[in-house]
Protein backbone atom coordinates (compact mmCIF):
# COMPACT_ATOMS: atom_id res chain seq x y z
CA UNK A 1 0.00 0.00 0.00
CA UNK A 2 1.09 3.57 -0.65
CA UNK A 3 0.81 6.42 1.82
CA UNK A 4 2.66 5.04 4.85
CA UNK A 5 5.23 7.84 4.90
CA UNK A 6 5.24 11.48 6.00
CA UNK A 7 7.71 14.33 5.73
CA UNK A 8 10.07 15.93 3.22
CA UNK A 9 13.55 16.42 4.68
CA UNK A 10 12.66 14.41 7.76
CA UNK A 11 10.77 11.33 6.65
CA UNK A 12 8.92 8.73 8.73
CA UNK A 13 7.64 5.44 7.34
CA UNK A 14 5.46 3.46 9.75
CA UNK A 15 4.80 -0.25 9.43
CA UNK A 16 3.00 -3.09 11.20
CA UNK A 17 -0.51 -4.15 12.17
CA UNK A 18 -2.54 -4.25 15.36
CA UNK A 19 -2.33 -8.05 15.65
CA UNK A 20 0.93 -8.70 13.82
CA UNK A 21 4.23 -9.50 15.52
CA UNK A 22 5.04 -5.84 16.05
CA UNK A 23 4.95 -2.29 14.77
CA UNK A 24 7.57 0.31 14.12
CA UNK A 25 8.97 3.18 12.12
CA UNK A 26 11.96 4.03 9.98
CA UNK A 27 13.21 7.64 10.12
CA UNK A 28 15.29 9.28 7.41
CA UNK A 29 16.87 12.72 7.43
CA UNK A 30 17.74 13.21 11.09
CA UNK A 31 21.03 15.07 11.38
CA UNK A 32 23.97 13.30 13.01
CA UNK A 33 24.90 14.21 16.55
CA UNK A 34 21.45 14.52 18.15
CA UNK A 35 21.49 12.96 21.61
CA UNK A 36 18.87 10.20 21.53
CA UNK A 37 18.25 7.01 23.48
CA UNK A 38 15.41 4.57 24.00
CA UNK A 39 14.33 6.33 27.22
CA UNK A 40 13.57 9.50 25.20
CA UNK A 41 11.19 7.53 23.00
CA UNK A 42 9.73 5.44 25.82
CA UNK A 43 8.50 8.50 27.72
CA UNK A 44 6.23 9.35 24.80
CA UNK A 45 5.09 5.77 24.17
CA UNK A 46 4.15 5.38 27.83
CA UNK A 47 1.67 8.21 27.40
CA UNK A 48 -0.25 6.39 24.65
CA UNK A 49 -0.03 2.76 25.72
CA UNK A 50 -3.25 0.92 26.64
CA UNK A 51 -4.40 -0.38 29.99
CA UNK A 52 -3.61 2.72 32.06
CA UNK A 53 -7.14 3.40 33.32
CA UNK A 54 -10.72 2.17 32.99
CA UNK A 55 -11.16 4.74 30.21
CA UNK A 56 -8.73 2.96 27.91
CA UNK A 57 -8.75 -0.50 26.36
CA UNK A 58 -7.87 -3.31 28.77
CA UNK A 59 -5.28 -4.66 26.32
CA UNK A 60 -2.04 -4.98 28.32
CA UNK A 61 0.94 -3.95 26.23
CA UNK A 62 4.25 -2.73 27.59
CA UNK A 63 4.99 -0.99 24.29
CA UNK A 64 8.73 -1.22 24.93
CA UNK A 65 10.70 0.41 22.15
CA UNK A 66 13.87 -1.04 20.63
CA UNK A 67 16.17 1.17 18.54
CA UNK A 68 17.69 -1.11 15.93
CA UNK A 69 19.77 1.32 13.90
CA UNK A 70 20.83 4.93 13.42
CA UNK A 71 22.03 5.59 16.98
CA UNK A 72 25.52 4.91 18.33
CA UNK A 73 26.80 5.74 21.79
CA UNK A 74 23.71 7.82 22.50
CA UNK A 75 23.83 9.98 19.37
CA UNK A 76 22.23 9.80 15.95
CA UNK A 77 24.64 8.78 13.20
CA UNK A 78 22.83 10.45 10.29
CA UNK A 79 21.75 7.07 8.91
CA UNK A 80 18.16 5.70 9.00
CA UNK A 81 16.80 5.23 12.51
CA UNK A 82 14.74 2.05 12.82
CA UNK A 83 12.54 1.42 15.88
CA UNK A 84 10.45 -1.60 16.83
CA UNK A 85 7.69 -2.24 19.37
CA UNK A 86 6.61 -5.87 19.73
CA UNK A 87 2.97 -6.90 20.19
CA UNK A 88 2.59 -9.14 23.25
CA UNK A 89 -1.15 -9.20 24.12
CA UNK A 90 -3.03 -9.83 20.89
CA UNK A 91 -6.32 -11.70 21.10
CA UNK A 92 -7.18 -12.26 17.48
CA UNK A 93 -9.99 -14.67 18.40
CA UNK A 94 -11.93 -11.67 19.73
CA UNK A 95 -12.46 -10.63 16.11
CA UNK A 96 -13.44 -13.95 14.50
CA UNK A 97 -17.15 -13.18 14.84
CA UNK A 98 -16.85 -10.04 12.71
CA UNK A 99 -14.48 -11.30 10.01
CA UNK A 100 -17.27 -11.16 7.41
CA UNK A 101 -19.24 -8.24 8.88
CA UNK A 102 -18.59 -4.55 8.41
CA UNK A 103 -18.36 -2.64 11.69
CA UNK A 104 -20.15 0.75 11.58
CA UNK A 105 -17.75 3.66 11.88
CA UNK A 106 -14.71 1.54 10.96
CA UNK A 107 -12.71 1.17 7.75
CA UNK A 108 -13.76 -2.46 7.18
CA UNK A 109 -15.98 -1.71 4.18
CA UNK A 110 -13.64 0.80 2.54
CA UNK A 111 -10.61 -1.49 2.97
CA UNK A 112 -12.52 -4.31 1.28
CA UNK A 113 -13.55 -2.01 -1.57
CA UNK A 114 -9.97 -0.79 -2.05
CA UNK A 115 -8.01 -4.03 -1.71
CA UNK A 116 -10.57 -6.85 -1.95
CA UNK A 117 -8.98 -8.19 1.22
CA UNK A 118 -8.54 -6.97 4.78
CA UNK A 119 -6.97 -7.88 8.09
CA UNK A 120 -10.05 -8.06 10.32
CA UNK A 121 -8.01 -8.52 13.53
CA UNK A 122 -8.42 -5.14 15.15
CA UNK A 123 -8.45 -3.29 11.87
CA UNK A 124 -4.86 -4.05 10.81
CA UNK A 125 -3.25 -0.83 9.51
CA UNK A 126 -6.36 1.21 10.30
CA UNK A 127 -6.08 0.35 13.99
CA UNK A 128 -5.15 2.99 16.52
CA UNK A 129 -2.08 0.86 17.27
CA UNK A 130 -0.56 2.13 14.04
CA UNK A 131 0.15 5.37 15.90
CA UNK A 132 2.99 3.71 17.81
CA UNK A 133 5.35 4.50 14.92
CA UNK A 134 4.11 8.10 14.74
CA UNK A 135 4.68 8.65 18.45
CA UNK A 136 8.18 7.17 18.31
CA UNK A 137 9.02 9.45 15.37
CA UNK A 138 7.51 12.47 17.11
CA UNK A 139 9.52 11.78 20.26
CA UNK A 140 12.74 11.97 18.25
CA UNK A 141 11.56 15.14 16.52
CA UNK A 142 10.64 16.70 19.89
CA UNK A 143 14.18 16.02 21.10
CA UNK A 144 15.52 17.89 18.06
CA UNK A 145 13.14 20.81 18.67
CA UNK A 146 13.99 21.00 22.37
CA UNK A 147 17.66 21.43 21.48
CA UNK A 148 16.57 24.58 19.60
CA UNK A 149 14.36 25.91 22.41
CA UNK A 150 11.07 24.87 20.77
CA UNK A 151 8.40 22.98 22.71
CA UNK A 152 5.24 21.19 21.59
CA UNK A 153 2.52 20.54 24.17
CA UNK A 154 -0.90 18.96 23.74
CA UNK A 155 -3.75 18.26 26.18
CA UNK A 156 -7.44 17.40 26.22
CA UNK A 157 -9.57 20.48 25.65
CA UNK A 158 -12.94 18.72 25.83
CA UNK A 159 -14.60 15.33 26.13
CA UNK A 160 -18.14 15.25 24.79
CA UNK A 161 -19.84 18.42 26.06
CA UNK A 162 -17.37 18.90 28.96
CA UNK A 163 -14.77 21.61 28.30
CA UNK A 164 -11.95 23.05 30.37
CA UNK A 165 -13.22 26.09 32.23
CA UNK A 166 -12.38 29.75 32.23
CA UNK A 167 -9.72 30.65 34.78
CA UNK A 168 -8.92 27.04 35.72
CA UNK A 169 -6.18 26.16 33.22
CA UNK A 170 -3.36 24.20 34.93
CA UNK A 171 -1.00 22.37 32.60
CA UNK A 172 0.49 20.32 35.43
CA UNK A 173 -3.00 19.03 36.24
CA UNK A 174 -3.14 17.48 32.76
CA UNK A 175 -0.27 15.21 33.85
CA UNK A 176 -2.07 14.16 37.02
CA UNK A 177 -5.54 13.09 35.86
CA UNK A 178 -6.48 10.17 33.65
CA UNK A 179 -8.07 12.28 30.93
CA UNK A 180 -5.13 14.66 30.33
CA UNK A 181 -7.32 17.70 31.04
CA UNK A 182 -5.58 20.82 32.43
CA UNK A 183 -8.59 21.47 34.69
CA UNK A 184 -9.31 19.22 37.68
CA UNK A 185 -12.97 20.17 37.91
CA UNK A 186 -13.60 19.51 34.23
CA UNK A 187 -11.73 16.20 34.44
CA UNK A 188 -14.03 15.09 37.28
CA UNK A 189 -17.12 16.11 35.33
CA UNK A 190 -15.83 14.34 32.21
CA UNK A 191 -15.23 11.13 34.18
CA UNK A 192 -18.83 11.18 35.42
CA UNK A 193 -20.01 11.75 31.86
CA UNK A 194 -17.96 8.78 30.63
CA UNK A 195 -19.29 6.54 33.40
CA UNK A 196 -22.84 7.24 32.22
CA UNK A 197 -21.92 6.44 28.63
CA UNK A 198 -20.09 3.26 29.59
CA UNK A 199 -23.11 2.07 31.57
CA UNK A 200 -25.09 2.37 28.34
CA UNK A 201 -22.39 0.67 26.21
CA UNK A 202 -21.63 3.94 24.44
CA UNK A 203 -18.54 6.05 23.73
CA UNK A 204 -17.44 9.69 23.49
CA UNK A 205 -15.36 11.98 21.32
CA UNK A 206 -13.53 15.17 22.16
CA UNK A 207 -11.00 17.83 21.21
CA UNK A 208 -7.21 17.85 21.63
CA UNK A 209 -5.48 21.23 21.68
CA UNK A 210 -1.79 21.56 20.80
CA UNK A 211 0.54 24.55 21.13
CA UNK A 212 4.00 25.04 19.63
CA UNK A 213 6.11 27.65 21.42
CA UNK A 214 9.41 29.09 20.26
CA UNK A 215 8.92 28.45 16.53
CA UNK A 216 10.69 31.20 14.56
CA UNK A 217 8.93 33.31 11.96
CA UNK A 218 9.31 32.22 8.36
CA UNK A 219 8.43 28.49 8.33
CA UNK A 220 6.10 27.16 5.66
CA UNK A 221 5.60 27.91 1.98
CA UNK A 222 3.04 30.46 0.72
CA UNK A 223 1.06 28.20 -1.64
CA UNK A 224 0.54 24.44 -1.39
CA UNK A 225 2.99 23.75 1.43
CA UNK A 226 1.61 26.23 3.96
CA UNK A 227 2.51 25.56 7.59
CA UNK A 228 -1.15 25.33 8.57
CA UNK A 229 -1.87 23.05 5.60
CA UNK A 230 1.01 20.76 6.56
CA UNK A 231 -0.08 20.64 10.20
CA UNK A 232 -3.68 19.98 9.17
CA UNK A 233 -2.56 17.19 6.83
CA UNK A 234 -0.41 15.62 9.54
CA UNK A 235 -3.12 15.75 12.20
CA UNK A 236 -5.98 14.75 9.88
CA UNK A 237 -4.01 11.62 9.00
CA UNK A 238 -4.55 10.37 12.56
CA UNK A 239 -7.39 7.87 12.69
CA UNK A 240 -10.70 9.27 14.08
CA UNK A 241 -9.77 12.94 13.53
CA UNK A 242 -12.66 14.65 11.75
CA UNK A 243 -11.67 18.30 11.96
CA UNK A 244 -8.70 20.63 12.54
CA UNK A 245 -8.67 24.30 13.57
CA UNK A 246 -5.80 26.80 13.59
CA UNK A 247 -6.04 29.80 15.92
CA UNK A 248 -9.62 31.03 16.18
CA UNK A 249 -10.60 28.49 13.55
CA UNK A 250 -14.32 28.47 12.82
CA UNK A 251 -14.85 31.28 15.31
CA UNK A 252 -13.11 33.56 12.83
CA UNK A 253 -16.06 33.12 10.46
CA UNK A 254 -18.27 34.83 13.05
CA UNK A 255 -15.84 37.70 13.56
CA UNK A 256 -15.13 40.94 11.71
CA UNK A 257 -11.87 42.09 10.21
CA UNK A 258 -11.31 44.67 12.90
CA UNK A 259 -11.82 42.01 15.56
CA UNK A 260 -9.92 39.19 13.88
CA UNK A 261 -6.81 41.04 12.67
CA UNK A 262 -3.78 40.79 14.95
CA UNK A 263 -1.99 44.12 15.27
CA UNK A 264 1.79 44.41 15.18
CA UNK A 265 4.17 46.19 17.51
CA UNK A 266 7.91 46.65 17.86
CA UNK A 267 9.70 44.95 20.74
CA UNK A 268 12.74 47.00 21.71
CA UNK A 269 16.26 46.04 22.74
CA UNK A 270 16.50 45.44 26.50
CA UNK A 271 12.93 46.61 26.78
CA UNK A 272 11.09 46.27 30.06
CA UNK A 273 7.50 46.15 28.93
CA UNK A 274 4.35 46.86 30.83
CA UNK A 275 1.28 45.57 29.04
CA UNK A 276 -1.69 47.89 29.44
CA UNK A 277 -5.05 46.75 28.04
CA UNK A 278 -6.85 49.24 25.80
CA UNK A 279 -10.13 48.26 27.44
CA UNK A 280 -9.80 47.04 30.99
CA UNK A 281 -13.34 45.69 31.01
CA UNK A 282 -12.01 42.57 29.23
CA UNK A 283 -8.99 40.38 30.07
CA UNK A 284 -5.83 41.43 28.28
CA UNK A 285 -4.25 38.97 25.89
CA UNK A 286 -0.49 39.49 26.15
CA UNK A 287 1.94 37.86 23.78
CA UNK A 288 4.45 35.17 24.69
CA UNK A 289 6.84 37.59 26.38
CA UNK A 290 4.58 37.83 29.42
CA UNK A 291 5.13 34.75 31.57
CA UNK A 292 3.79 32.38 32.62
CA UNK A 293 1.97 31.92 29.33
CA UNK A 294 -1.04 29.64 29.31
CA UNK A 295 -3.58 28.89 26.59
CA UNK A 296 -6.69 31.01 26.39
CA UNK A 297 -10.31 30.03 26.48
CA UNK A 298 -13.10 29.02 24.13
CA UNK A 299 -11.36 30.20 21.00
CA UNK A 300 -7.85 29.67 22.32
CA UNK A 301 -6.50 31.99 19.70
CA UNK A 302 -4.22 33.74 22.19
CA UNK A 303 -2.38 33.40 25.45
CA UNK A 304 -2.86 34.96 28.85
CA UNK A 305 -1.21 35.13 32.23
CA UNK A 306 -2.33 32.98 35.13
CA UNK A 307 -4.75 35.74 36.09
CA UNK A 308 -6.74 35.46 32.89
CA UNK A 309 -6.09 31.84 31.93
CA UNK A 310 -8.99 30.35 30.04
CA UNK A 311 -10.43 33.70 28.99
CA UNK A 312 -12.34 33.72 25.71
CA UNK A 313 -9.87 35.35 23.35
CA UNK A 314 -11.84 35.10 20.12
CA UNK A 315 -12.26 38.87 20.35
CA UNK A 316 -9.22 39.61 22.54
CA UNK A 317 -8.31 43.23 23.23
CA UNK A 318 -5.18 44.80 21.79
CA UNK A 319 -2.45 46.10 24.09
CA UNK A 320 -0.70 49.39 24.53
CA UNK A 321 2.91 49.09 25.67
CA UNK A 322 5.06 51.49 27.58
CA UNK A 323 8.33 51.76 25.66
CA UNK A 324 11.52 52.27 27.62
CA UNK A 325 13.84 52.12 24.58
CA UNK A 326 13.52 53.46 21.06
CA UNK A 327 15.54 51.04 18.94
CA UNK A 328 13.25 48.46 17.26
CA UNK A 329 14.59 44.92 17.53
CA UNK A 330 11.79 42.41 16.93
CA UNK A 331 8.19 42.47 15.72
CA UNK A 332 5.41 40.90 17.77
CA UNK A 333 1.62 40.80 17.57
CA UNK A 334 -0.88 42.32 19.97
CA UNK A 335 -3.10 39.20 19.91
CA UNK A 336 -3.00 35.75 18.34
CA UNK A 337 -6.29 35.09 16.55
CA UNK A 338 -4.23 33.72 13.63
CA UNK A 339 -2.80 30.95 15.81
CA UNK A 340 0.81 31.84 14.96
CA UNK A 341 0.44 31.50 11.18
CA UNK A 342 -0.11 34.23 8.55
CA UNK A 343 -0.27 33.46 4.84
CA UNK A 344 0.76 29.89 5.55
CA UNK A 345 4.01 31.05 7.19
CA UNK A 346 4.83 31.10 10.92
CA UNK A 347 4.78 34.61 12.38
CA UNK A 348 6.90 33.96 15.49
CA UNK A 349 3.90 33.72 17.84
CA UNK A 350 2.67 30.56 19.53
CA UNK A 351 1.10 28.12 17.04
CA UNK A 352 -2.29 26.93 18.29
CA UNK A 353 -4.18 24.05 16.71
CA UNK A 354 -7.09 21.86 17.69
CA UNK A 355 -8.13 18.38 16.51
CA UNK A 356 -11.67 17.04 16.82
CA UNK A 357 -11.90 13.27 17.45
CA UNK A 358 -15.06 11.31 16.77
CA UNK A 359 -16.44 8.87 19.39
CA UNK A 360 -14.85 5.42 19.47
CA UNK A 361 -16.83 3.40 16.88
CA UNK A 362 -16.45 0.06 18.71
CA UNK A 363 -19.43 -0.06 21.06
CA UNK A 364 -21.37 -2.97 22.53
CA UNK A 365 -24.78 -1.59 21.56
CA UNK A 366 -26.58 -3.47 18.77
CA UNK A 367 -26.01 -1.69 15.43
CA UNK A 368 -27.36 -2.26 11.93
CA UNK A 369 -24.84 -3.35 9.31
CA UNK A 370 -24.28 -5.76 6.41
CA UNK A 371 -21.94 -8.66 5.75
CA UNK A 372 -19.54 -9.05 2.83
CA UNK A 373 -22.32 -10.54 0.72
CA UNK A 374 -24.46 -7.44 1.25
CA UNK A 375 -26.98 -9.11 3.55
CA UNK A 376 -28.55 -7.09 6.37
CA UNK A 377 -27.50 -8.10 9.85
CA UNK A 378 -26.90 -6.70 13.33
CA UNK A 379 -23.69 -6.42 15.31
CA UNK A 380 -22.72 -5.71 18.92
CA UNK A 381 -18.95 -5.36 19.15
CA UNK A 382 -17.22 -7.25 21.93
CA UNK A 383 -13.57 -7.25 23.00
CA UNK A 384 -11.33 -4.59 24.53
CA UNK A 385 -11.93 -1.05 23.33
CA UNK A 386 -11.45 2.52 24.56
CA UNK A 387 -14.71 4.25 25.55
CA UNK A 388 -12.89 7.45 24.59
CA UNK A 389 -9.65 7.67 22.61
CA UNK A 390 -8.93 11.35 23.26
CA UNK A 391 -6.61 10.96 26.31
CA UNK A 392 -4.35 8.52 24.47
CA UNK A 393 -4.55 10.60 21.28
CA UNK A 394 -3.08 13.68 23.01
CA UNK A 395 0.48 12.46 22.56
CA UNK A 396 -0.23 11.38 18.96
CA UNK A 397 -1.29 14.94 18.02
CA UNK A 398 1.76 16.25 19.84
CA UNK A 399 4.03 13.83 17.96
CA UNK A 400 2.67 14.68 14.50
CA UNK A 401 2.90 18.41 15.20
CA UNK A 402 6.48 18.06 16.46
CA UNK A 403 7.59 16.00 13.46
CA UNK A 404 6.01 18.43 11.00
CA UNK A 405 7.58 21.45 12.70
CA UNK A 406 11.03 19.81 12.74
CA UNK A 407 10.72 18.85 9.07
CA UNK A 408 9.81 22.42 8.07
CA UNK A 409 12.67 23.84 10.14
CA UNK A 410 15.14 21.81 8.11
CA UNK A 411 13.41 22.67 4.84
CA UNK A 412 13.55 26.38 5.67
CA UNK A 413 17.35 26.30 5.73
CA UNK A 414 17.26 26.58 1.92
CA UNK A 415 14.96 29.63 1.76
CA UNK A 416 17.75 32.26 1.89
CA UNK A 417 21.28 32.44 0.53
CA UNK A 418 22.46 33.88 3.84
CA UNK A 419 21.38 30.68 5.59
CA UNK A 420 23.48 28.59 3.21
CA UNK A 421 26.44 30.94 3.58
CA UNK A 422 26.18 30.69 7.35
CA UNK A 423 26.44 26.89 7.11
CA UNK A 424 28.99 26.46 4.33
CA UNK A 425 31.11 29.58 4.47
Amino acid sequence: MAGSGWGTILRMTTWGESHGRGLGVVLDGFPAGLELEEADIQRYLDRRKPGQSRYTTARREGDQVEIWSGVFEGRTTGTPISMLVRNTDQRSADYSAIMDVYRPGHADYTFDEKYGFRDYRGGGRSSGRETIGRVAAGAAAAKLLESLGITVTAYTRSIGPVRIGDGRFDLEEAQRNRLCMPDAAAAGEAERYLERLMAGNDSAGGVVECVIKGLPAGLGEPVFEKLDARLAHAVMSIGAVKGVEIGDGFRAAESTGSENNDGFRAVLDDETETAVPDDETEPAIPNDETEPAVPGGAAAGGFGTAANAGADVSHGESLRTIDTKRRPNRIRKTANHAGGILGGISDGDTVVLRAAFKPTPSIAQPQRTVDRQGRDTEIAIRGRHDPVIVPRAVVVVEAMAAFTAADLLLANMTSRMEYLREIYR
